[in-house]
C-alpha cells in the first residue's frame, strides 16, 4: 500500500517538523515509509502525491490527521483525492473523537503537572462546522470521564468562547489553577496562542506523543485488514 498522512499545513517550521516526526514513527510501526501531505498552506496535497502514483497500480490509504471532522476532512481531502485520478484510494476516519486520543490528552496533562481540582480547558483550533463542534464536545466529555472532573471547550481560532475568554471566565469563578489541554496535533501559531492565554499550565501538542503514532498506525492497518496487526501497537514504548 501507499500510506499517506494528511495534515492541515502550517508556516511554522516546528509544526512541519512535528508532522514529519509523527509520520516517521508511524512508518516504524508499519515497517514502511509514510508520506506526508497537506490540505492547505503547504504542499504537496494528497492529490498530487496520488497522481504521481496512478500508474503504479498500488492501492493507497489516506489518513486525515485531524482531531475532529469538519470542512478539511469532509470536503478538502475527498476532493483532492478524487482529482488525482488514482483508482484505488481508501480514506480513513479522522483521528478524533476517540477515547485513545483522549487518553493521550490525559497523559499530556499528567506530565505537565495537572492536579485534581484544576480547571481544565480542552483547547482546539475551532471550526464553524456543527459536526466538528459536536466532535469537540464529545472529546471533552471523554476527557472529563478520564479525569473525573468537568472539562470546558474553547477555541484558538474559530468559535466562541476563545481560549483567553474561557481562562478569564474560570478565573472569575475563583478557580485556583487553570490548565489548558492542547487539542492540537503540532506546534505553530495556535499552540503559541494557547501559551499566551494566561493559564497556569499548557500541555504540549499531541503529535509527538507515542500514543498518537499507534493510533495513526492503527488507522492504516484497519483500512487494510489483510495486514496482521503488529502486537507492538499496543505496547508501552
Amino acid at each position: 500500500m501507499i500510506p499517506i498522512l494528511v495534515a492541515h499545513g502550517t508556516r511554522q517550521p516546528e509544526g512541519v517538523v512535528m508532522i514529519g516526526e509523527l509520520a516517521d514513527r508511524v512508518g516504524t510501526l508499519l515497517r514502511q515509509p509514510v508520506r506526508v501531505a497537506f490540505v492547505d498552506v503547504l504542499g504537496p496535497n494528497p492529490g498530487e502525491i496520488l497522481a504521481a502514483e496512478t500508474a503504479s497500480g498500488r492501492p493507497a490509504i489516506v489518513v486525515p490527521a485531524f482531531l475532529a471532522r469538519g470542512y478539511h476532512v469532509g470536503i478538502d481531502v475527498p476532493t483532492q483525492v478524487a482529482a488525482s485520478g488514482h483508482p484505488d484510494v481508501t480514506i480513513t476516519p479522522a483521528l478524533g473523537p476517540d477515547l485513545r486520543v483522549a487518553a493521550v490528552v490525559a497523559a499530556r496533562l499528567a506530565e505537565s503537572g495537572w492536579r485534581t481540582g484544576d480547571s481544565v480547558i480542552l483547547a482546539a483550533a475551532g471550526s464553524s462546522d456543527p459536526v466538528a463542534r459536536n466532535d469537540l464536545n464529545q472529546a471533552a466529555e471523554m476527557l472529563s470521564g478520564l479525569l473525573g472532573s468537568r472539562v470546558d471547550v474553547a477555541f484558538a481560532a474559530i468559535g466562541d468562547p476563545t481560549v483567553p475568554e474561557m481562562v478569564a471566565s474560570l478565573r472569575s469563578r475563583g478557580t485556583s489553577r487553570v490548565v489548558i489541554a492542547s487539542y492540537l496535533l503540532a506546534d505553530g501559531l495556535f499552540q503559541r496562542r494557547l501559551r499566551e492565554a494566561g493559564a497556569d499550565l499548557v500541555t504540549e501538542p499531541l503529535g509527538t506523543h507515542p500514543g498518537m503514532a499507534r493510533i495513526v498506525a492503527d488507522r492504516f492497518i484497519t483500512a487494510q485488514t489483510r495486514i496482521p496487526l503488529p502486537s507492538m501497537l499496543f505496547g508501552d514504548n
